[in-house]
């Protein structure tokens, strides 16, 4: 009878381990790699284009070395960004599993081991920078090198402190811009650099701004503006009146060296039918101005989302990419 006793009670706490229930089904095959490929933030691609800029600006980009160049440096340039959001997603997948969107992410999610998440971005970060030493120059490997230690600098510890994350996101689409010009050999002009990098601290500084006035406005719902502020802790420390001078302030010395570059002698050579490079100024003003839109309205968050579903603002893109690009061609 004893024996039978242990045996219903050894029975009893196996079943309490072991629910009844349906077992989570095991993961599909390639769901790994897929994950992977998720984390690596396929939809933020689209900002590492910058790196035709100078090569563009420059009217050097139609080569064939120019363009396997250019494109070489796009592959390297994503995979050190994705070696970044690897890392920060398995540094943070703990806080994200928490989070009510972010626990989607595969890290988060567990379809990514945090282990698998460590060792792939790694690798990337290492491997991104020497393939560039040997494929590049020297210079365009410490520039991609400075980019993946600033931004995991930033994931660790510089995106709590204020103003300077504000400057380290903004110089990584400095950076961007920079690598296709120094990976030519293409001298970059100061006001190339001056425009790139205030055009990058607007949509920088209106993005926190709408995040800030999307905070502010669940205040009156209890918990929401504690989550956001979870989200992005530093903005608790922002005032949007301070955002707000921010981004108007990069918005005008991005026009102002905007024009100057246009107008500045010793460029693009002006005998073509028109002054396009000049006449250029007229479309990347009226960008700004239908940026700042939903800057103010507190809606400016991701800028390509931004771009990408405002068909006025794609299309002023698309009018002054063509005025650049008859500049360039000196017709």
């Amino acid at each position: 009878m004893a024996e039978r006793a242990a045996t219903a009670e050894r029975a009893a706490v196996l079943e309490q381990r072991e629910p009844l229930g349906p077992r989570p089904p095991k993961p599909r095959p390639g769901a790994l790699p897929l994950g992977l490929l998720k984390t690596a933030r396929p939809r933020q691609w689209v900002k590492n284009v910058l790196v035709v800029a100078a090569p563009a600006a420059a009217g050097e980009l139609f080569s064939r070395h120019a363009l396997t160049q250019v494109a070489l440096v796009f592959g390297l340039f994503t995979a050190a960004a994705a070696a970044v959001y690897l890392i920060n997603d398995a540094r943070d997948a703990d806080a994200d599993r928490a989070h009510p969107t972010k626990c989607r992410r595969p890290v988060a999610a567990g379809q990514v081991p945090v282990s698998v998440a460590y060792t792939v971005g790694g690798l990337l970060a290492v491997l991104a920078p020497a393939a560039a030493a040997l494929l590049c120059t020297p210079l365009t490997a410490v520039l991609l090198a400075a980019y993946v230690l600033m931004q995991l600098a930033y994931c660790v510890s510089l995106k709590h402190v204020l103003v300077v994350d504000l400057a380290v996101v903004t110089t990584g689409f400095l950076m961007r811009a920079m690598i296709g010009g120094v990976a030519l050999g293409i001298p970059l002009s100061r006001w190339f650099l001056i425009t790139t990098g205030f055009g990058a601290l607007f949509m920088v500084s209106a993005k926190r701004y709408s995040e800030a006035v999307q905070m502010a406005q669940a205040a009156e719902d209890e918990g929401r503006a504690e989550r956001l502020g979870a989200t992005r802790a530093l903005l608790t420390s922002y005032t949007t009146g301070y955002l707000r001078f921010v981004w108007q302030l990069a918005a005008g010395v991005a026009v102002l060296a905007y024009c100057l570059w246009a107008m500045e002698s010793g460029g693009i050579a002006g005998t073509g039918l028109l002054p396009w490079r000049q006449l250029s100024m007229v479309a990347f003003i009226l960008a700004i101005l239908r940026y700042a839109v939903f800057a103010d309205r507190g809606t400016a968050g991701e800028p390509e989302d931004v771009v990408l579903r405002d068909r006025a603002l794609a299309l002023i893109g698309v009018v002054w990419l063509a005025m650049y690009g008859l500049a360039v061609a000196d017709w």
